[in-house]
């Protein structure tokens, strides 16, 4: 349910007590299309759960070694979501000839421009020196992404 923003947890009642007044505080309700997709996806088999779990572990396993081969590039091992975080600083004061990168900003719009390939920067999510690359997509795709990013980092010097 990538993007639906709707969770749940299991927790002593103070914990959640607790955790219920920030929460409040962050979010707003979940629309009732959230809930009932939440509800449907919570209650389908283990065996569909199990199969969707080894997906993304699959598709985290491909990305991690296409992007081995990135120079620079420094990544780690999601263990429960859908994105790897690389750090990209290596490229910070590099350029092509017309655009130079200064930030993950910078390199978020240089792939954007260049390779045809959308990403945010970690900023939002707590590191400047990062950004956020979403694998919840086909094997195909993020073959191709990842082919077409090595190709544009090529030509920063």
């Amino acid at each position: 349910m990538t993007g639906w923003r709707i969770g749940y947890m299991a927790a002593p009642q103070d914990v959640a007590t607790a955790c219920d007044k920030m929460q409040g505080q962050f979010t707003s309700a979940a629309s009732s299309i959230a809930q009932k997709a939440a509800k449907a996806a919570i209650s389908i088999s283990t065996p569909d759960r199990g199969l969707m779990v080894e997906t993304f572990r699959k598709r985290r396993d491909l990305v991690l070694n296409l992007m081995k081969d990135i120079p620079g590039w420094k990544t780690n091992t999601p263990e429960g979501a859908f994105y790897v975080f690389p750090d990209i600083s290596y490229y910070f004061g590099k350029s092509d000839g017309s655009s130079t990168i200064n930030n993950p900003e910078d390199m978020c719009m240089f792939l954007l421009k260049d390779a045809k390939v959308a990403l945010v920067t970690g900023e939002a999510f707590g590191d400047n020196q990062c950004i956020r690359f979403s694998y919840a997509t086909s094997d195909k795709l993020l073959t191709e992404a990842i082919a077409r990013i090595k190709v544009s980092l090529a030509k920063l010097k």
